[in-house]
């Protein structure tokens, strides 16, 4: 069975390396649907029967690991010197400095492998994270798909 949870936040970033409207400092709201699969819990009298996990719990994993530290911070590549400066002198300013242009498809990746750990560290084997859908815009997204290159 799959299950999946949309979760949205805030943040901003550029993509130093582009030749268009991408290389300025701009920011999205941002989507991401986390899939999970796993069995449907049968066992009676637990609060999870009938499901594979509760919704809740795949929110309350999402944002402690990964959401709540992207949402309203600038995501900024490490090579991005000049703009790693400029964040960096700004008192108390919420940054995430990445090892790869943060880009859709950069984001979606890493966002599944923070969040493969986490849903692993916590529920074992009995549900495993297939997928990582990223929404830059309502129209273009990113999918980081267990197996897939």
């Amino acid at each position: 069975m799959l299950i999946t949870r949309k979760l949205e936040f805030d943040a901003g970033h550029r993509i130093s390396t582009h030749n268009s409207q991408c290389r300025h400092l701009h920011g999205h709201r941002y989507c991401i649907e986390i899939t999970l699969s796993g069995n449907i819990i049968a066992d009676e009298g637990v609060a999870q029967q009938g499901m594979v996990m509760d919704f809740a719990a795949v929110k309350q994993i999402a944002k402690s690991t990964l959401v709540d530290y992207w949402d309203h911070a600038f995501l900024v590549y490490s090579g991005d010197k000049k703009v790693l400066q400029f964040l960096q002198s700004i008192e108390d300013h919420k940054t995430v400095v990445l090892d790869v242009q943060p880009t859709a498809e950069n984001l979606a990746l890493i966002a599944f492998n923070i969040l493969d750990d986490a849903y692993q560290d916590s529920y074992g084997n009995h549900l495993q994270l297939e997928q990582v859908r990223l929404f830059e815009t309502p129209n273009c997204w990113a999918d980081a798909v267990r197996g897939a290159r």
